[in-house]
């Protein structure tokens, strides 16, 4: 016997938030399928709060910080990201998420997700054509960079744990890494 999992469109996905039936669950949906979130731990919590706000602060006017909002995605996804740096559209995201087109890049936390971070999210993101992705490994305490998304896998991966990172969407900026890292 052949299992098949269901799968479920972004408009399916809605109407079961809009009937109430996702109402106490912590889920997303990624390729169709509805995942369970992990819960937020204290380092987690703690420390993709306190990057925002230093995202925030650097960016001003430039972008907007989203923390822990979905984005929709082509590919049947409506990921939660822990920080979406995405373009200040102000009352148009009462009509819909960011799409890839409003996102500059997306940041995760990880803990005990670092594999789904990895290898599934990162892969839900090149495909649609998210320019930079990064993950912070929380139990090493390292920034794990992806860029340049081509043919569903993103070209470009490197890690870091100190020093400065200029996004590519705002090359003048100047990020310092143990302020995302939080070490």
């Amino acid at each position: 016997m052949t299992v098949t999992n269901a799968k479920w469109t972004i408009d399916e996905y809605h109407q079961m938030i809009d009937a109430g039936i996702l109402r106490d669950r912590q889920v997303e949906l990624l390729k169709g399928e509805i995942v369970e979130m992990s819960p937020e731990g204290e380092p987690h919590a703690y420390c993709s709060d306190e990057a925002g706000e230093y995202l925030a602060n650097l960016l001003g006017d430039m972008a907007k910080i989203r923390q822990a909002k979905p984005i929709t995605l082509p590919n049947d996804s409506e990921p939660e990201p822990d920080i979406a740096i995405v373009q200040r559209l102000g009352r148009e995201y009462r009509e819909h998420h960011p799409y890839p087109e409003n996102i500059f890049w997306l940041i995760e936390y990880a803990n005990t997700s670092l594999e789904k971070d990895l290898e599934i999210k990162s892969k839900i993101y090149a495909q649609a054509g998210i320019p930079e992705y990064w993950v912070v490994n929380l139990k090493k305490l390292h920034l794990i960079v992806f860029r340049e998304p081509l043919d569903g896998e993103y070209g470009t991966k490197f890690t870091l744990t100190s020093g400065t990172i200029q996004p590519l969407a705002f090359p003048d900026m100047i990020v310092e890494v143990e302020q995302i890292i939080n070490s």
